[in-house]
């Protein structure tokens, strides 16, 4: 029984198994169709996608070919009105040759023409040439015997008249010419320094160098000295200055011959009194803050000076030894600013006459440097300057130019002329340099008096410091003509007698004066 239930759920469950792998083989048919479709679809599509391409490429090429096409045209056109124009030109240049080739033969034509004429007329002087040698050969031996002296020695007593003559005219000449450039000379110098002046506006007060130093009160005296001295002591040998406490309310006053150490005493006295620590080491910290202070100040007015000029590739340690310039004077002006003026007065000049402006500055800014070290070097400032710039590898004309400005050695050239007159300029200008009271107006009186002392002169007025001299004449005793030669004789006297810096001007003035009364 058992084993009968067993086979008939075998038989079953084959039975199931064949149902089941029948169902499964007809699904995988369908799938199988049904992908059969889709790619089926699928190609379809495909084609005619790749037909709509194919169709836009055809249609694109289509098109492509016809604006080369077009393209191609147009610039077949412009090619063929390029070649037309070109065949018209080359006919245009045929035509010009041509008449030009006629031109020609004609010229040629007329050249054989007068070729032939000019043989002719050859040959009619040779004729005349033989005739007038016969003539002349006839008159010289005529003349040899009237005269009693053969050819030569007519010649040579004709050559030595004319050589005597000539030599009379060209001195004359010469001497006229000698005078005219002379006249032309001045007037242009003239000129080119009135120019020069104009064109350079400098201030007419310059910086001074301060030597006093102002304290808060008289107590800061003692401070300063310190016990038995000690501070002054250590602040004098540390700078390099003696320090004047006297009397003085509330100043004390630095004495030296070394501007830059001056400089830097000041500095630190002044430190020091704002500080109120004074004692030996604060004194030593001081100065030497002060030191690299004024080194770095006096680096920097070097290079703007050099800036301000517009000269560059000067060597390091001779912008430092311009800079050092800035704490030197010479009669109130300091001579940075001095040198500057130069520099720009000769540049003035320089373009002036046509010469290197760039040569004309340098040698200008450099002309007073040797002042900066002449407390130290013994010898005249200028060639000291000289030497420094020697040394720093200058060019000669410079330093030719700076060794000749005060004619410590003969200037030899027109950079030398230059610095010369422009640092005349710049010293004999008004209100560059100060002078005591008492030479001002002793030099004033002496003016006065040396035009006074003129016959028919009433009365003499200096003015614009001495730069001027106003002279009036008794009108009665002295006509128009004669005030001129008053005032020829006055500028003589004045030139001759008195000292001066630049030049003074001489004027003379006749008054007429007709006085009457109504009764």
């Amino acid at each position: 029984m058992e084993i009968f239930t067993i086979i008939m759920i075998l038989i079953s469950a084959l039975a199931s198994g064949g149902v089941v792998y029948w169902l499964l083989q007809r699904k995988a048919r369908d799938l199988v169709n049904l992908h059969r479709q889709e790619i089926e679809s699928m190609r379809r599509e495909a084609e005619a996608e790749a037909n709509r391409i194919r169709q836009e490429a055809r249609l694109q090429g289509q098109e492509e070919g016809y604006r080369f096409k077009r393209e191609a045209e147009r610039e077949i056109k412009e090619q063929k009105g390029e070649l037309q124009a070109f065949e018209k030109r080359l006919l245009q240049k045929e035509e010009q040759i041509d008449r030009k080739e006629e031109l020609f033969s004609q010229k040629e034509l007329e050249i054989r023409e007068r070729s032939r004429e000019l043989s002719k007329l050859e040959k009619k002087i040779q004729e005349r040439d033989h005739e007038l040698s016969g003539i002349i050969s006839l008159q010289r031996s005529t003349l040899e015997r009237i005269a009693g002296m053969t050819t030569e020695e007519a010649k040579s007593y004709l050559l030595n008249s004319l050589e005597q003559e000539v030599r009379f005219e060209a001195g004359k000449l010469l001497k006229k010419i000698e005078a005219e450039t002379r006249e032309e000379a001045d007037k242009k110098a003239k000129e080119i320094i009135s120019l020069a002046i104009n064109r350079y506006a400098g201030e007419y007060v310059a910086e001074k160098t301060v030597s006093v130093v102002a304290l808060p009160s008289d107590e800061m005296k003692g401070r300063i000295i310190g016990r038995e001295g000690r501070n002054i002591r250590a602040l004098e040998a540390a700078t390099g200055m003696d320090l004047i406490i006297d009397d003085t309310p509330e100043a004390v006053i630095l004495s030296g011959f070394n501007p830059v150490r001056r400089e830097v005493a000041r500095i630190a006295l002044e430190r020091l009194v704002s500080d109120g620590r004074i004692h030996p080491a604060r004194i030593e910290e001081m100065v030497k803050k002060a030191e690299m202070e004024v080194d770095a100040a006096i680096k920097e007015a070097g290079e703007q000076a050099a800036f301000d000029v517009g000269v560059h590739g000067m060597h390091p340690e001779l912008i430092k030894i311009l800079g050092k310039l800035r704490y030197r004077t010479s009669y109130s002006q300091n001579i940075l600013q001095h040198s500057l003026e130069v520099a720009f007065l000769c540049g003035v000049m320089a373009s002036e006459l046509k010469i290197s402006v760039k040569k004309a500055k340098r040698a200008g800014l450099l002309h007073d440097i040797g002042k900066a070290v002449d407390h130290e070097v013994e010898g005249p400032h200028a060639l000291i300057g000289a030497d420094i710039a020697k040394k720093f590898g200058e060019h000669p004309d410079i330093v030719h130019a700076i060794a000749a400005h005060h004619e410590d050695i003969k200037p030899e050239s027109v950079l030398a002329v230059l610095v010369q007159a422009a640092d005349a300029l710049s010293g004999a200008r008004p209100g560059a340099r100060r002078e005591l009271l008492e030479s001002y107006v002793k030099r004033l009186a002496d003016l006065e008096a040396v035009t006074t002392s003129l016959p028919g002169v009433q009365k003499s007025f200096a003015i614009q410091a001495g730069r001027e001299v106003r002279i009036m004449v008794q009108s009665e005793k002295v006509s128009d003509e004669e005030a001129a030669i008053i005032c020829r004789d006055a500028v003589k006297k004045i030139e001759s007698e008195l000292s001066y810096p630049g030049q003074i001007k001489v004027t003379v003035i006749r008054e007429v004066r007709a006085v009457d009364y109504a009764k």
